[in-house]
């Protein structure tokens, strides 16, 4: 029963976190660790975990999506599918022990961007967002997908910079983007996680209902949140306190 109850509360709280702000996996990824999944099979459960809220999510943002920038959605989607085949076919060949030696790399690199990610985006507009071209759109848009492929940690504020870089003004209809472009690079990163056999799914199905239901409380809540602030700094704490608990493993 404790682990049912940390494997719920983990997946409700990472679906509101990674509909309002982002960092969900920061909480999803270290309690599958505490249950006992191995890491590479943890990161793949997670992300698999994080699919249904990352639907109901886009769900909620439904009426705010535009196209913004010189890339249509379908091809936003298109290439982030091919990043996310990438990614996580490099996680699938990827050693455990090695994986469990990037990990706190990567979980302090999402801390890093997702504490600085306001800054990055009135930075990124401030240079002129919005005059990257095709080419320079899809590079960066395969790139996130990539690593979103291979680690969920940190997706979300990544993909908002990178919608920021490509022109993207409209914080609503980036969320909702950001909901959808996380729902497909999370379906197919867990098709080739399902396949590969990398999936604990007695863990997935606790925390998928739970995150469903979180992602859709969180777009509701999205916009009666005034101090957001306040929610980036939490968020942020539990990324770098993860990030040393597994630099000291």
């Amino acid at each position: 029963m404790l682990e049912i109850s940390v494997l719920a509360l983990a997946g409700l709280a990472a679906g509101l976190l990674n509909a309002v702000a982002g960092g969900g996996t920061f909480i999803s990824f270290p309690a599958l660790i505490y249950v006992g999944v191995p890491p590479v099979s943890a990161s793949a459960t997670a992300t698999l975990a994080a699919l249904p809220g990352y639907v109901t999510s886009a769900w909620g943002f439904r009426q705010d999506m535009q196209a913004e920038g010189a890339l249509p959605l379908n091809a936003i989607v298109f290439i982030g599918v091919i990043g996310s085949i990438i990614g996580a076919l490099l996680l699938i060949v990827t050693p455990g022990d090695t994986f469990l030696w990037v990990v706190p790399w990567l979980l302090l690199l999402a801390t890093i961007l997702f504490a600085l990610g306001p800054f990055i985006l009135r930075h990124l507009r401030q240079r002129g967002a919005g005059k990257v071209g095709a080419v320079g759109s899809a590079f960066a848009i395969v790139t996130v997908s990539i690593y979103g492929g291979y680690f969920n940690g940190g997706l979300g504020i990544m993909l908002l910079a990178t919608f920021g870089f490509i022109g993207y003004v409209n914080l609503h209809g980036m969320n909702g983007l950001k909901s959808v472009l996380s729902a497909v690079v999370s379906l197919v990163s867990a098709l080739a996680f399902i396949s590969a056999g990398l999936i604990e799914w007695e863990q997935a199905l606790i925390m998928a209902v739970s995150s469903a239901i979180g992602g859709y409380l969180g777009a509701r809540l999205t916009r009666r949140i005034v101090r957001t602030d306040l929610l980036r700094y939490f968020v942020t704490c539990i990324g770098a306190t993860m990030a040393l608990v597994f630099f000291l493993r």
